[in-house]
């Protein structure tokens, strides 16, 4: 309680975790805690582990802010274990979660809502790496990845196929390369905020994300009305389709030498980064939302599915 006898809630931030964007999320974690201390919660973080439903027992939270990225963190795994522990959390719920998680359902999700997309498929390792399973170019992936990891591009027919490691999974998707301009766009609840024109050197890769200067964010992107507006509109849709809740954010392709029928969804994340910077309260901040309010928002917004 504070001084005036009212209850302080208490807010568990899950970060961390063992998928391959842990630092990330770490990143994530640590700044959501430090923006619910100013805006009055009692918070505990908790680097997620083998552990993590026993400590959350032990704790006892009002609400758990979910700051994981990754598998495990953002694939349904821990929302159904949250679900189980009858504890609200932040974001989206157990099924919006493994679908966004799941790159080629969440196209088929995307195809039957009506939004574009590039083709695409899913393909044993050992025959991509064999050959050309389709006309380059392409981009090479895995299925159940964020944070653009184990990416490969192949530009020319006249490259090789990539030599996929034993790091990548036994499926990986094989997707048509789009090429133009990095949109993205967050969704607040049923309210989609801005469009971000990332630009970078090349690819927007991990290093591009992550590495200071790797990327520039320009919010809001200086692109033809119809096209920013049309933006928001799949956005917005892509976030019902899948049956998101809290904060989304789809990122796009824009090829702007064929107008609005140059735009395809690439995927949507049900875990946007959560740094000041990131992406997404960047967005929430020119849309009237500070940090602190934005983080304040999905804890008052968390809920458990059933």
């Amino acid at each position: 309680m504070d001084q005036s006898g009212r209850t302080i809630p208490k807010v568990a931030v899950l970060m961390g975790g063992p998928s391959a964007e842990r630092e990330v999320s770490l990143s994530s974690g640590r700044e959501c805690a430090a923006a619910l201390r100013g805006e009055g919660y009692e918070v505990v973080e908790l680097d997620a582990g083998p552990d993590l439903s026993e400590r959350l027992r032990e704790i006892s939270p009002d609400v758990v802010f979910n700051a994981l990225h990754g598998r495990w963190g953002e694939d349904g795994c821990v929302q159904g274990m949250l679900e189980w522990l009858r504890l609200p959390y932040t974001h989206s719920g157990v099924l919006a979660s493994a679908l966004a998680m799941d790159k080629q359902r969440c196209k088929d999700v995307y195809r039957a809502a009506g939004l574009p997309v590039a083709d695409s498929g899913l393909y044993r390792r050992d025959e991509v790496s064999a050959r050309h399973v389709m006309a380059p170019p392409y981009v090479v992936k895995p299925n159940n990845e964020g944070s653009s990891v184990g990416i490969h591009i192949v530009h020319e027919a006249t490259e090789a196929p990539p030599a996929l490691g034993p790091e990548m999974p036994e499926l990986v998707m094989v997707e048509a390369f789009a090429p133009g301009r990095e949109l993205t766009v967050s969704v607040m609840g049923d309210r989609p905020l801005a469009v971000t024109d990332i630009i970078t050197e090349g690819w927007y890769d991990y290093d591009a994300k992550y590495t200071p200067g790797g990327s520039r964010h320009v919010v809001p992107a200086r692109i033809p009305p119809d096209v920013y507006d049309l933006c928001l509109d799949y956005a917005l849709r892509a976030h019902r389709a899948l049956g998101c809740r809290g904060l989304s954010r789809t990122d796009f392709r824009w090829d702007e030498t064929r107008g609005t029928e140059g735009l395809v969804l690439l995927e949507t994340n049900t875990q946007p980064g959560m740094t000041p910077t990131s992406l997404s309260p960047e967005q929430a901040a020119v849309s009237g939302l500070g940090f602190g309010k934005l983080c304040r928002w999905l804890v008052e917004d968390a809920s458990c599915d059933r």
